[in-house]
């Protein structure tokens, strides 16, 4: 037996989600992956979906770091190998890994490859700091995440060109 919507228990819970966002009531909205060695951290509203790794189709005389194309849900994605890119070291295949696909307003049909996610993280009360140029957080163990900027990313010309 199919269990009754209770409509009064509904509405307090939309209630009480509408005074938690209106209180100021932080959400937690930055994604810990694991990219290589190094763990790095991406803003949720720059991701529309994490999923495994889906079939390829490799293109030829592309960079070692372009993986291929590959259809998701009737979409054609191209797919990095983004530990490949920064580092020049591919991503050893294995059941954690995950693709990133990359949220509509960016206007790239992109997934990108990481090692494997790590989970929601809460950065605000870790310490920012800049390291060779670059964002990155300590967090309360001392580990040191780097920030992911896509759209930084995606203005890269070297990564705009995959052909070799």
């Amino acid at each position: 037996m199919s269990k009754r919507f209770n409509r009064r228990e509904f509405q307090q819970q939309v209630l009480d989600k509408l005074q938690a966002q209106a209180s100021g009531e932080a959400q937690i909205s930055t994604l810990g992956v694991q990219i290589g060695q190094e763990s790095w951290l991406v803003e949720m509203p720059d991701i529309s979906e994490v999923l495994p790794m889906p079939p390829l189709t490799p293109v030829p005389l592309t960079k070692s770091w372009y993986c291929g194309v590959s259809n998701v849900r009737g979409n054609l994605c191209s797919i990095v190998d983004l530990n490949a890119y920064l580092h020049n070291s591919a991503t050893p295949r294995d059941a954690r890994n995950r693709v990133l696909l990359l949220a509509s307003h960016f206007a790239f049909n992109t997934g990108v490859l990481v090692s494997q996610v790590l989970g929601l993280r809460d950065i605000h009360e870790w310490q920012q700091k800049e390291i060779g140029g670059r964002t990155c957080y300590q967090d309360g163990d001392g580990h040191v995440w780097y920030k992911l900027d896509i759209g930084q990313l995606l203005h890269q010309p070297e990564f705009l060109q995959i052909g070799v």
